[in-house]
């Protein structure tokens, strides 16, 4: 969430807010390591542009977050978006 709400902010777009939940699943057997996490990301601002917000989640997924980078090698790692308006 860091990343991205860093990376809208020097886009200069106007970011209000961004949480991630996320849903994990793990292997059956020790040791139970994630297979596939997925992220959900709750980005609230003022006019975001879906195409500019998504580029930002793929920019910190592939390029700044070193944990989801790390975990990428033995997880599936899958996201999607939802963006909430602030008048």
């Amino acid at each position: 969430a860091f990343d991205v709400v860093m990376i809208l902010t020097k886009g200069r777009h106007a970011v209000t807010g961004c949480e991630v939940t996320l849903k994990a699943e793990r292997a059956e057997t020790d040791p139970k390591v994630f297979t596939r996490i997925h992220f959900h990301y709750r980005v609230s601002g003022k006019g975001l542009n879906a195409d500019v917000v998504a580029r930002a989640i793929k920019l910190s997924k592939d390029k700044y977050c070193s944990a989801s980078i790390m975990l990428a090698e033995v997880a599936e790692i899958t996201h999607d978006m939802e963006l909430v308006d602030v008048a």
